[in-house]
């Protein structure tokens, strides 16, 4: 199926988070496509998480953990209700997307896809440590989408 990818119409990668999908605002989910899912994949995860909050946090901030995403997911609308998926704990104490909302400048956040081999018997609430341990030996295919949000 070719390289898997993870893109948006809402910006490029690289580019700028629209306002819309902060914590303060709408505090919805971009729309997110994938395509180039290896045929042998058994699931999807994502992580959405911002490695800029280390110096005003003292960690990666988990914004969104998300597994069991069936391998034929081509969209993820906005404002996603994940009956299809299981969604985990952000570091905001909730489960489900939590928007940008860096405290001092500019942040990069990431949307890091895996394709993997497997689905994962993880509880509910799952933090995005404890996903990225379950995914070890069973990544088939990673990538990952860039945006950028100020305060």
């Amino acid at each position: 199926m070719g390289e898997l990818r993870l893109t948006t119409p809402a910006f490029d990668d690289g580019g700028r988070i629209p306002d819309a999908y902060g914590y303060t605002e709408r505090n919805v989910n971009p729309p997110l496509r994938i395509s180039g899912v290896p045929d042998d994949a058994v699931s999807l995860a994502l992580v959405m998480d911002d490695p800029d909050a280390m110096a005003p946090a003292g960690k990666v901030w988990d914004h969104w953990v998300v597994w069991n995403l069936p391998p034929e997911t081509a969209e993820i609308p906005e404002a996603w209700d994940a009956a299809d998926a299981a969604e985990g704990t952000t570091d905001y104490g909730t489960v489900g997307y939590g928007g940008p909302n860096p405290p001092d400048r500019e942040h990069a956040y990431r949307f890091r896809l895996v394709a993997l081999d497997t689905t994962l018997d993880l509880p509910p609430g799952t933090d995005a440590e404890a996903l990225f341990a379950a995914t070890e030996g069973h990544v088939l295919a990673e990538t990952e989408l860039t945006g950028t949000y100020a305060p």
